[in-house]
């Protein structure tokens, strides 16, 4: 941590060489900016400044009201992990296409039953774990519960209960499930749902950006305020480029959904 801080705090000593630097050039760190040598932290710094105001010029140029950065996760490894905060903005991501492929298709295959979440007095368990899913015919999917039947009406209850406009029909430990024909109507239904799930995914989104920020700022009496904001603005990048995937994930879905 001794070095990511002692990194930070020679940025506003560094501010008035920037424009020196921009024209002379910087020496080149070694790989992961160790800071082995005295220079180090300099060298350190001035990037992370550069970084800044190329980064702020290039926005002016294009018209663009907001800077874009990029800052070395090895920078500031010792203030906030940037890889496993891409890592946990990516599985939302995943989560969201999972969601997609798994529960928003236009005809419902047996599959798509498979993971519909089961509550029994035992825990909570997948569906296909207790029941025999099986299609009998285009318009009929059947859960035998034969092996579980006391979790017969539970399975039941979910199956209706999940977001794939589902009306199950119980006889004895037997569960029939109706497939919904593909009406207009029921595709519109379908992308309605998608936007929710996006949502909610958005939401998902917006705690892990919050969770990271709230990592930087636990640093501002160590760090400069420099560091700081260019940290604040690199996680926000991160979690606009996420939700602009998200937004054309959804796209897609809908386009598919509709027809």
């Amino acid at each position: 941590m001794a070095v990511a801080l002692r990194c930070s705090r020679h940025l506003p000593a560094l501010l008035y060489r920037s424009s020196f630097a921009v024209t002379r050039g910087l020496p080149q760190a070694a790989a992961g900016c160790p800071a082995l040598l005295l220079d180090g932290c300099g060298q350190c710094a001035h990037q992370m400044l550069l970084t800044r105001q190329l980064a702020t010029k290039k926005a002016k140029g294009k018209g663009q009201s907001q800077a874009r950065v990029n800052i070395s996760a090895a920078l500031v490894e010792d203030i906030i992990n940037l890889e496993e905060t891409t890592e946990d903005m990516q599985a939302v991501v995943e989560a969201l296409k999972e969601d997609f492929s798994r529960n928003l298709s236009v005809r419902t295959s047996p599959g798509a039953l498979d993971h519909i979440i089961v509550m029994t007095k035992d825990g909570k368990f997948p569906l296909n774990q207790l029941g025999q899913i099986s299609q009998k015919s285009p318009q009929l999917i059947i859960v035998n519960m034969t092996d579980f039947p006391e979790s017969t009406a539970a399975a039941t209850k979910a199956i209706r209960e999940s977001s794939m406009n589902l009306n199950p029909e119980v006889d004895g430990t037997i569960i029939r499930v109706p497939v919904p024909k593909v009406t207009r109507e029921h595709r519109e239904n379908l992308a309605k749902l998608a936007k929710q799930s996006t949502n909610k995914s958005k939401e998902a989104l917006r705690k892990v950006r919050s969770k990271s920020i709230n990592q930087i700022k636990k640093f501002k009496n160590q760090v400069s305020e420099d560091t700081i904001w260019m940290l604040e603005k690199q996680i926000q990048q991160m979690a606009d480029s996420t939700t602009a995937e998200m937004d054309k994930l959804l796209a897609a879905k809908t386009k598919e959904l509709l027809g």
